[in-house]
């Protein structure tokens, strides 16, 4: 993920600007309807508002805003959050300082003494609730995660998905993982060995704007059921929609103390927030990545990153052609790009290029955008102007240094102040940024390749190690050659949702795109202690019964001489 509006230790370019008034009320104005922008020439069509679509003003009224936000942790300082779809303010938000930080995780350390003695089953039992309540009412929060994101309805669907597939993953096996497990003993017989997850304690969490839903309460559930409390600094631009799922996941039987919410400038509290964590868990910049390290390092506690990413797509010349056109479109334009693991680089094997270019190229252009709160748009909005603007240099340098611009490469101010068409770039090569930087925004390179070991080379030389797609028709086939990818999750025959929906296996990158894992075991264990208790039983683990030293010694080497023969591990 890039640094616009990161929610670690650097500056976020979403914050309220310093003259606005502290008491305005949400927005008046909607959205602007798209049926009115009219789509300049061999541009991306706009979808058209259907009839009774919701406005910002209903959705966000000052009784929802005030609601969701008695849970934060302030003393009196306000913000306010805005939408991509206009630029204006949603609501007025609480505003934290370091002090509200101390003061939120003394709150939900008392809160989590008493969580820890509830049987896991218990804790496991509201996830399942909230699974449910999430399902039901999931229309309300379709709103606000389009309204703090200016995404499509469809990908901001695909947050309730995540959302609930993890919650009744970890509410089914969350007593599996955790439960006491048996171990062979030094002695076998006379040593009896129990290894047990202990909670960590109060988790830390900085969750990004680009998947609000998803990568705030997504990431705290498996820490909740494993029996810890949670303190988490969303981006301010996307509280509403974390302070949501709290609300939700209390009514469901959280303990209400147990999940505190701090909401400030990301250089001032999440620097607060990682001091007194005794885990951190964060989504965002490598840059910022490194500093949330450094300073969980120097408090030797844990930390789970998952960072930027520079992600391949690899289409191998017996691929169907359609289906991976089709495929690159939800890969590389979902959420306009503004996915961890969306594809910036697309590797299609020289024999079918010609083919795939073109079908890609003209489903590109058939992309709806639109900021209506209703489905029916294939994709929304950039989320803040630091976005726009990348997007806005990697294309024009692009451009201007020998690219090809296949599709797109335009804002689209008549939809909405920070909409861009997707783009599809040929013919990039270094030193163009757009070659190498993450982008995260609509853009696309398109790369010709020979064979195997060429786009394996080719893929593998980013610092980052994210995600990839391969597309073929032999499964065998995209399985090996996945297998030589170095990034932590590798789709074949799909772009990003396969591996990432797929939540009992892990999830997360390899070198610069960060370290631990979310989903399965891993994902949930992160949050523990591992603890070893030994029991001895008859005789100590030392000469007795007479033994002399040497006699001792004896004993025990033939003992494990035994243990090796008998095959004991």
């Amino acid at each position: 993920m890039t640094d616009s509006q990161d929610t670690g230790t650097a500056p976020s370019a979403a914050e309220a600007p310093d003259d606005a008034p502290a008491t305005t009320a949400p927005a008046e104005a909607a959205p602007a309807p798209a049926e009115a922008a009219t789509a300049p020439a061999g541009g991306n069509p706009v979808a058209p508002a259907p009839a009774g679509a919701r406005t910002a003003a209903e959705v966000v009224t000052p009784e929802l805003a005030a609601r969701l936000t008695r849970g934060v942790v302030s003393g009196g300082g306000r913000t306010a959050n805005h939408t991509p779809f206009t630029g204006e303010k949603l609501a007025d938000l609480p505003e934290s300082t370091p002090e509200d930080v101390a003061t939120a995780f003394e709150r939900a350390r008392a809160a989590q003494e008493i969580w820890a003695k509830v049987p896991v089953r218990q804790r496991a039992a509201v996830l399942l609730r909230f699974h449910d309540l999430v399902l039901s009412r999931q229309a309300e929060v379709l709103d606000l995660i389009q309204l703090e994101t200016g995404k499509a309805r469809l990908h901001a669907h695909e947050e309730v998905l995540a959302v609930a597939v993890t919650a009744r993953h970890y509410g089914r096996k969350a007593p599996a993982y955790l439960r006491p497990k048996a171990h062979t003993g030094v002695v076998p017989t006379l040593t009896k060995v129990t290894e047990l997850r202990q909670p960590r304690g109060v988790i830390g969490q900085i969750a990004p704007w680009n998947y609000p839903f998803e990568l705030s309460v997504g990431d705290a559930l498996p820490a909740f059921v494993a029996g810890n409390a949670v303190v988490m600094k969303p981006d301010t631009e996307t509280a509403l929609t974390a302070l949501w799922a709290r609300e939700q996941l209390i009514e469901a039987g959280l303990p209400e103390e147990l999940w505190q919410v701090v909401i400030g400038e990301g250089p001032v509290v999440g620097p607060a927030v990682v001091e007194h964590a005794d885990y951190v868990s964060f989504t965002g910049s490598t840059r910022t990545g490194r500093e949330v390290a450094q300073g969980a390092a120097a408090r030797l506690v844990g930390v789970s990153l998952e960072l930027g990413g520079k992600n391949a797509m690899v289409v191998l010349a017996d691929a169907d052609v359609e289906k991976a056109a089709a495929g690159a479109v939800r890969g590389c334009f979902s959420s306009a790009g503004q996915l961890c693991i969306s594809i910036e680089r697309l590797y299609v094997h020289e024999s079918l290029a010609d083919d795939f270019v073109q079908r890609f190229v003209a489903r590109t252009k058939a992309m709806r955008l639109g900021n209506a709160l209703a489905y029916g748009a294939d994709m929304g909005s950039l989320v803040g102007e630091r976005q726009l603007e990348t997007v806005t240099r990697h294309v024009e340098e692009a451009v201007a240094k020998g690219a090809e611009l296949l599709a797109g490469g335009r804002p689209r101010p008549e939809i909405g102040p920070l909409f861009y068409e997707p783009t599809i770039l040929d013919g990039v090569q270094a030193p163009m940024a757009v070659c190498g930087e993450e982008t995260f925004g609509p853009v696309v390179s398109i790369y010709r390749f020979r064979d195997e070991d060429e786009v394996v080379a080719l893929a593998n030389a980013t610092p980052y190690g994210l995600n990839s797609s391969v597309w073929t028709k032999d499964g065998r086939r995209g399985r090996a050659l996945a297998a030589r990818l170095r990034t932590g999750t590798v789709n074949v025959n799909e772009s990003y949702a396969a591996g990432y929906g797929s939540v009992q296996s892990p999830m997360g990158g390899m070198g610069d795109s960060g370290l631990g894992r979310r989903h399965g075991s891993e994902g949930i264990l992160k949050y523990t202690e591992a603890q070893t208790v030994a029991q001895q039983r008859l005789m100590p683990i030392a000469p007795s019964f007479g033994l002399t030293d040497e006699k001792y010694a004896q004993l025990m080497t033939r003992s494990l001489r035994a243990m090796k023969a008998f095959r004991l591990r």
